[in-house]
């Protein structure tokens, strides 16, 4: 199975991708296999038919839609474990199973099988991770699959952002990224950036003045900026003035941003990180706010004003998680005006953390508690980084 959809994929689009796996999942006996992609702010699961130009026409007798909140299928997805569902009379029940690329969750798949069937449930792993890998060389081509997982329009800025966005999960056994940004189909100023070269892990954080496409080409030349600098070996000081130069000379309209560049040492758990007026990051350690990484600041990039950061260092501790935010995470106001605050974000996530829940699934309802607190609408973007280190590799400490 796997083989021939292997062979098979080189010359398949992504409207062609649903049948072919149905087909060969079958072959395979699993059955009636068919693919739900999650949308851009993870509330709910979409099925991919392959037809239309979004997609998703003729759903048949399948659901179009599903709730990741209060499904089987949204359990799946947010456990990022296989779950059975219905059962039939001839022994015979629905599998679920997340569709992950590394660790980012794409959506889930279901197939139909013998529920004592081991061998099936193995089969039907494989096949969830190798229509991840379809899913992710055919997606960036996709119009339909695009327009499949929006459930709204989306403004020209927020289209610049999410075209430019790494994956919003990363792991390995040393370290897990994740992220989130708000309002997803109206972004301004905020993103974000992270890189691995050999044992340095690269975070950055940029919120750009305003909420308006300009904001938005101002923080995409941040980033197109600190990614060029970074690759030519600069350090975060140098990277700093980089970015400050590419801003002034390209933009004369005075638009800047608040950034935080940051590297950490995978080996050694040694976090080095400056800051140009931009709010310091959080250490969560055994579910205590220790500490916040804070220190003499420089002045906004773009600004011209050449105050120079200082260059700051932390020693973290295995397990200990760090968060990088935006104002928009902690100002977000209720309709009596009250602000969601730095205490609830913090501990928010602490006790997520003591819940057992992993990186994406705390940020995913981190999200929706902000969106719930600000009744669905936020007035700024917010944005929310969290890196977390597990310690050094086995080889190294061995």
């Amino acid at each position: 199975m796997l083989r021939e959809l292997v062979a098979a994929s080189h010359l398949m689009s992504m409207e062609q991708l649903p049948g072919a796996v149905a087909r060969h999942a079958a072959d395979a006996g699993l059955h009636d296999a068919v693919i739900y992609m999650a949308d851009l702010q993870q509330t709910v699961l979409r099925l991919l038919t392959g037809k239309g130009e979004d997609a998703a026409r003729d759903p048949g007798r399948e659901a179009a839609e599903l709730k990741i909140e209060g499904t089987i299928a949204g359990r799946a997805f947010q456990t990022v474990e296989p779950v059975t569902g219905q059962v039939f009379d001839d022994g015979t029940c629905q599998y679920w199973l997340p569709i992950l690329d590394g660790s980012e969750r794409i959506g889930v798949l279901r197939a139909t099988i013998r529920q004592d069937d081991d061998r099936a449930k193995d089969d039907a792993e494989y096949l969830a991770g190798l229509v991840a890998l379809m899913i992710v060389s055919k997606g960036p081509y996709s119009d339909s699959l695009s327009r499949l997982v929006r459930t709204r329009d989306m403004t020209v800025s927020a289209e610049m952002q999410w075209r430019l966005l790494p994956p919003m999960t990363f792991a390995n056994d040393q370290v897990v990224i994740g992220a989130a940004l708000e309002p997803a189909y109206n972004l301004g100023g905020d993103t974000f950036d992270y890189a691995l070269a050999g044992d340095t892990v690269h975070l950055a954080i940029f919120d750009a003045m305003g909420h308006d496409t300009t904001a938005g080409l101002t923080s995409s030349l941040a980033i197109a900026a600190c990614r060029n600098s970074r690759l030519h070996g600069a350090n975060l000081i140098e990277t700093g003035r980089a970015i400050e130069r590419v801003l002034i000379d390209q933009d004369g309209d005075g638009r800047f941003v608040t950034a935080v560049l940051m590297e950490l040492d995978l080996r050694s758990g040694v976090v080095s990180w400056i800051s140009h007026g931009h709010p310091g990051p959080v250490v969560i350690r055994a579910g205590r706010w220790v500490t916040t990484l804070e220190g003499r600041p420089g002045t906004p990039l773009g600004t011209g004003l050449g105050v120079v950061p200082e260059l700051c260092g932390e020693q973290l501790q295995p397990g200990d998680r760090i968060l990088l935010y935006t104002d928009g995470i902690v100002e977000a106001r209720d309709p009596d005006k009250r602000e969601f605050g730095l205490d609830r974000f913090t501990d928010f996530v602490i006790k997520r953390e003591a819940d057992g829940l992993p990186v994406p699934e705390t940020l995913r309802r981190l999200v929706r508690s902000i969106l719930e607190h600000h009744e669905g609408r936020l007035d700024d973007d917010a944005t929310v980084l969290i890196l977390e280190w597990h310690g050094p590799s086995a080889s190294v400490r061995a």
